[in-house]
């Protein structure tokens, strides 16, 4: 494939200033096609964005974590459609969250049915982000619970539904939910089974939710964006003494690592001899399991970690396992039906199953949604297709 174009795009993009660094993959069912790394780890270093650089791929966890989740369906130790509170005492008790009253006193009712797997793997069980709903956003102010991302026992335990489960589609927490009733269902911490069943079998030694020394050598510093388009380096990191490892946000992980992850994916469950899913568990990822439901864009309560975020304005989206899905052919050249996501840190990714081709560009800078990163994405995946 010629690179010489994707090459410029990447480059002029940060040397334009629009990013700090970035890199990006895209890959066949053959093998890797393109890869490519350019900039620096951070704005104030010297140190250069290599292939190997160490990336915080936040939203990105999810569909490892679901792959986990139904790796335990397969061996029937987790149903999709059973009520969870026989594994989760915590999810028969939780309360659905309906309004507050003119004192700002929250009112909460019983939820009208239980939170299944499959609401938490479709974002259906009716848990959301605070920094998505502004209802949540005061109800945690409210009764000072801390943000998700401190991985505190009580955020998890005090969060509301705001609906009943199956009722629509929001975007939350639901894959924190996951991880517990992963490590309820395996009898191992979730990160160890992590590791045991997906990490080490696909050789993806450098994605973890604790950071290794190896991997802190290679680590890309986040950064802010600034009204005035600007960038700045902060000092960001996940908790590294977590309560619970985050299933929703949590990992850390470089390039190579999460395209090895989605060949596995896009070679139906099996990579190099090596099977992480049955064939049928990896087609039903990619069919649409919320029904009528559509994915509707996201609207930001807290514009400082992110911005409003719509993939392709017009187009219908659904959600499978683990992935938002496309429902017409894209005008990146990415095929109807392709399965894709992101990281609050602007990290992106694709798998086409009709052309056979993944890919993704990763950089770390908030807030979500960044204009300039997901216009880069976008030229750098139509990029791809041209050459294809």
């Amino acid at each position: 494939m010629g690179t010489a174009k994707i090459d410029g795009l990447l480059q002029g993009a940060v040397s334009n200033g629009e990013l700090p660094g970035v890199v990006a993959f895209a890959a066949d069912s053959k093998g890797v096609i393109y890869q490519g790394a350019y900039g620096r780890r951070a704005i104030d270093s010297d140190a250069p964005m290599t292939c190997d650089t160490v990336f915080w791929i936040a939203s990105m966890s999810k569909p490892i974590t679901t792959v986990a989740a139904l790796q335990l369906v397969e061996k029937g130790k987790l149903k999709l459609d059973e009520p969870l509170g026989g594994l989760l005492p915590e999810l028969v008790t939780v309360k659905v969250l309906e309004e507050f009253d003119n004192d700002g006193v929250p009112h909460l009712r019983d939820s009208k049915r239980p939170v299944t797997l499959r609401h938490l793997l479709t974002h259906t069980s009716g848990f959301a982000y605070d920094f998505l709903n502004e209802s949540l956003l005061r109800y945690y102010m409210n009764e000072t619970i801390p943000p998700i991302g401190e991985c505190k026992n009580i955020t998890l335990l005090k969060t509301p539904l705001l609906f009943d489960p199956g009722d629509r589609w929001e975007y939350g927490i639901s894959l924190d939910w996951a991880g517990k009733a992963i490590e309820a269902a395996s009898g191992q911490p979730f990160n160890d089974y992590l590791w045991d069943n997906i990490l080490a079998p696909l050789g993806m030694n450098d994605t973890a939710f604790i950071i290794k020394p190896a991997m802190r050598s290679r680590l890309a510093a986040v950064h802010v964006r600034n009204a005035d388009g600007s960038l700045v380096r902060i000092e960001f990191e996940m908790p590294q003494e977590p309560e619970f490892c985050m299933g929703g946000s949590g990992l850390y992980s470089t390039a190579g690592d999460y395209r090895t992850f989605l060949q596995m994916i896009l070679h139906g469950g099996t990579l190099n001899g090596v099977g992480i899913l049955q064939p049928e568990t990896v087609q039903k990822m990619g069919r649409n399991q919320i029904g009528d439901l559509n994915v509707p864009p996201l609207k930001s309560a807290i514009p400082a970690l992110a911005n409003d975020l719509e993939f392709f304005p017009g187009m219908v989206k659904k959600w499978g396992l683990g992935f938002m899905l496309t429902t017409e052919d894209a005008p990146t050249g990415r095929s109807a039906w392709s399965m894709s996501w992101c990281g609050i840190a602007n990290t992106y990714f694709w798998v086409d199953p009709v052309k056979q081709v993944i890919g993704g560009a990763l950089t770390q800078v908030l807030p979500g949604a960044d204009a300039r990163a997901e216009d880069l994405f976008a030229r750098f995946e139509t990029s791809v297709y041209q050459q294809l």
